[in-house]
């Protein structure tokens, strides 16, 4: 399985909310992504999706500032500031 297939398989999570920022995010964003970034997503697709959408409806915050700038872009979408 491709490392593509791979993330587009994690990124089918148990809610619609998730899949839907998580899939847009791997196809618009993904392949362009410095590396650092690239790591942020496949560390958020690790999280239970509890955690990963309370931390994206900002219901929780991360102690990690790379990992919340990472976050906030997630919430933005592909394209705008």
């Amino acid at each position: 399985m491709s490392e593509m297939s791979r993330l587009r398989w994690l990124c089918r999570r148990g809610m619609k909310e998730l899949d839907v920022v998580m899939q847009r995010y791997l196809e618009n964003s993904y392949e362009t992504a410095t590396a650092a970034e690239q790591e942020r997503f496949r560390e958020l697709l690790q999280m239970p999706d509890p955690d990963l959408y309370n931390l994206l409806l900002g219901r929780d915050i991360t102690d990690d500032p790379g990992l919340a700038r990472f976050v906030r872009q997630l919430r933005i979408g592909p394209g705008q500031h």
